[in-house]
């Protein structure tokens, strides 16, 4: 984000100040906020912002603050060839997982202005990926980083500051307590305090100069608490409108986004020949997710396998996990128990 862009201010659009005053008291306080909410939301229906304003004047205010941002290059226009486009994606940010192997499998690592989605059983190493990215995503870009803070958004309450020391203490970096000063981590207790967070992440990206979320994991909260075929649409839509914010985000602030997802078991396909296991969420899930990665056991290493892609093929690729989080699988052969298994 360059420094003209963050000072652009709402004051800056020509909006009239009584709307300018109802946008500051909801907490749209900047142009970035403005430009990813949705009109509809704004205009006063069941408790909206701007009271007694019509959806065209919420539509023209989104607008005003998406151009600001196209004038000042953080979007693209409405029309770009493809050429332009091409040029954009060769400037994105990727961060690296700590193993080549992986890194290769994603062309490059974690992509910016894009949500990664990473499934998996219990064990499979989802969390121990994120871990390593709260570690890669702190060290400089010219180092395969992001050069950023790092927001970790924990559901599970599996979130394990020891671990990431040790990832970092391993790695060779000095001072693991500065790369521990860098990881904002928030709690959510219910599925209503995930999606509060997710609508005001915005202002957290900001305040904490963040370059990489992490969710882990996004629908845990959502399958436990809507539970029964009556819950089902409501459970969706709820999701389709977090992922649809977090995309948005991505792509205003040019940040890496990782959700962690779980599986569940499909017993009828235990004897037709078919994968047992299916990623939870439905195609709400599928749909909203840029990328989507399936992660299995095998043996003391992992397998990563590329379920969904804009432009990746399907692909699997293998590596481990060690004392230094993700890495690549060694050459020579292990001694039996020569370390700890995770």
């Amino acid at each position: 984000m360059s420094q003209n862009t963050a000072e652009l201010r709402l004051e800056d659009l020509e909006i009239k100040p009584h709307l300018i005053t109802q946008l500051k008291n909801a907490g749209i306080e900047s142009i970035f906020d403005l430009a990813i909410s949705l009109p509809h939301d704004l205009i006063d229906v069941g408790g909206g912002i701007l009271s007694g304003a019509s959806e065209d004047v919420a539509l023209d205010l989104v607008m005003k603050a998406k151009n600001a941002l196209v004038n000042s290059g953080v979007l693209v226009k409405d029309f770009s060839t493809a050429d332009t486009l091409l040029e954009r994606r060769k400037n994105l940010l990727k961060c690296t997982t700590g193993s080549s192997r992986l890194d290769s499998f994603l062309k490059g690592g974690i992509e910016t202005q894009a949500i990664t989605e990473v499934a998996g059983e219990y064990g499979s190493g989802k969390s121990q990926l994120c871990y390593t990215l709260c570690v890669t995503g702190n060290m400089s870009e010219k180092k395969g980083g992001l050069g950023g803070n790092v927001i970790f958004i924990d559901t599970e309450n599996t979130f394990r500051p020891e671990r990431i020391h040790q990832i970092a203490e391993h790695r060779g970096i000095s001072a693991p307590e500065e790369i521990l000063r860098k990881i904002y981590v928030c709690k959510i207790f219910n599925s209503g305090h995930l999606e509060l967070i997710i609508q005001n992440l915005g202002k957290s990206i900001q305040e904490y100069k963040a370059k990489l979320v992490v969710v882990d994991s996004i629908i845990s909260l959502h399958r436990a608490e809507f539970t029964g075929r009556g819950t089902l649409a409501d459970r969706q839509q709820r999701l389709n409108i977090m992922l649809h914010k977090i995309i948005r985000l991505a792509e205003v602030y040019n940040i890496a986004v990782v959700v962690t997802n779980q599986v569940q078991s499909q017993p009828d396909n235990f004897f037709a020949g078919s994968d047992p296991l299916r990623v939870t969420g439905g195609n709400i899930m599928g749909h909203g997710s840029t990328y989507r990665i399936l992660l299995r056991k095998a043996g003391r290493d992992r397998i990563a396998i590329m379920l969904d892609s804009p432009w990746h093929a399907y692909n699997q690729t293998k590596f481990t996990i060690s004392e230094k989080g993700v890495q690549d699988i060694e050459e020579e052969p292990r001694v039996k128990n020569s370390e700890p298994e995770w």
